[in-house]
């Protein structure tokens, strides 16, 4: 481990780093200690400011790309090569905590003026990025601006979707991106997929595993495979008191069997499976009358390639084979293979763990991150720290200033390693 990079992980400032996350923590703060700062939203908004703000004040270059993914660049002495990235997201889930994203985000920021700091001077340009609409908890699907910047998928898919309410992401995204002009004017139009070096993401485990294991840094192996679907039920709406049941064509009942078997269809005894209906919306939505219309997500994960093709490819027949009297429609929204990370960055890490004297173990990544990606472009690791019993998108979501600190100084260090190459 070079020198240079032990001085900035030694630079790290704990108390600065938590005095941040809290700042953040009062912008869409709910009862509970939790936050509600939705994509794109008000909330959205005041967040990007006060980052840009921190940002400008210590001098760093700011670029935000036609999706709302926002750039601090701390200069290189090389400023024409490939940066290193590291960040995280911003957005919350509607119940979500105080760490999930922001943490990565504000840690990157850290490890930059950790940096600054210690005097170190680095090759390559290290950028900060703040990746739009991670979650999809608003807009779906997830991980939305670091697809787009890595060339997945096009913008132009995603500008028609609405939120629950209605609001087109669209109009959404042309508010914030004005919102991001008045409190950055200077800040540089970026494009997507430009040169990127590396990437290195920094993260709550959001699982149990550190804690369990007294482990204070994973060093993540890769992502499990996702697929994400939205599934519409129509029927026909009818009076709950005069209409006979053997008449109905009741949307609710049918999505309720079709959700019942894909569960069967995703019942694994190892329990290594995942699925998840996070989202339904039923039309009336009134107790006097029966449902005509109800949309639902499915969410099914699966470390194995095979195992989540054969899963996600059976979620259409299973739902149709539910359905009597109304009819469906099956629209995948998301397919995500499983993600194998860098083996010589998670080795980085690894290593700068081991200089810092600080347990360490490898593990897989339940969760999707934006590191996954960035893992189709540049190089790409990921640094879990401990969070309180596993427990994450939810208001009791925790983690010890200490902690926190020691993810931010492996990521500061893993840092300068890799900018000076």
């Amino acid at each position: 481990m070079l020198e240079q990079a032990l001085a900035a992980a030694a630079a790290v400032d704990e108390a600065r780093l938590w005095r941040r996350l809290e700042a953040m923590a009062r912008i869409g703060a709910i009862p509970g200690n939790g936050v509600n700062r939705a994509a794109l939203s008000a909330e959205d908004v005041e967040a990007r400011a006060l980052l840009l703000s921190w940002a400008d004040a210590r001098g760093y270059a700011l670029g935000v790309d036609a999706i709302g993914n926002l750039f601090l660049r701390r200069a290189g002495t090389e400023p024409a090569a490939p940066p290193v990235l590291t960040g995280s997201h911003m957005d919350s889930q509607p119940k979500g905590g105080r760490f999930d994203g922001i943490y990565g985000v504000l840690a990157g920021f850290e490890a930059l003026e950790a940096m600054d700091a210690a005097g170190v001077r680095t090759r390559r340009p290290i950028e900060v990025v703040a990746w739009t609409n991670e979650e999809g908890g608003r807009f779906p699907p997830c991980t939305m601006g670091s697809m787009v910047f890595a060339g997945a998928r096009p913008l132009a898919d995603f500008v028609d979707v609405r939120d629950n309410a209605g609001t087109r992401l669209g109009d959404a995204l042309a508010h914030t991106l004005t919102q991001t002009r008045v409190s950055a004017p200077a800040a540089e139009q970026r494009e997507f997929r430009t040169p990127v070096a590396a990437y290195v993401e920094v993260h709550i485990e959001q699982g149990p595993l550190l804690e369990a294991n007294a482990r204070t840094i994973g060093i993540v192996t890769g992502i499990q495979g996702m697929r994400w679907f939205d599934v519409a039920v129509a029927g026909e709406s009818a009076h709950a008191g005069t209409a006979p049941v053997s008449l109905r064509r009741d949307a609710l009942r049918e999505a309720v069997a079709m959700i019942a078997a894909l569960g069967e269809l995703t019942a694994d005894p190892t329990d290594v499976t995942r699925f998840t209906v996070g989202r339904l919306l039923v039309t009336p939505n009134s107790p006097n009358t029966v449902p005509s219309h109800v949309l639902f997500s499915v969410d099914i994960r699966h470390p194995d390639p095979a195992t989540i093709a054969r899963l996600g490819d059976a979620v259409e027949a299973t739902c149709r084979s539910q359905a009597r009297a109304c009819t469906v429609t099956v629209t995948p929204t998301l397919h995500d293979a499983p993600t194998a990370f860098d083996a010589s960055i998670a080795g980085l890490i690894e290593a700068a763990s081991a200089a810092l004297d600080l347990p360490a173990m490898r593990l897989p990544s339940g969760a999707s991150h934006d590191a996954m990606y960035l893992n189709r472009v540049c190089p790409t690791g990921m640094i879990f720290v401990p969070c309180e019993r596993g427990v994450s998108h939810n208001e009791a979501e925790n983690a010890t200033p200490s902690d926190l600190a020691a993810g931010t100084r492996v990521l500061a260090a893993a840092l300068v390693e890799l900018a000076n190459r």
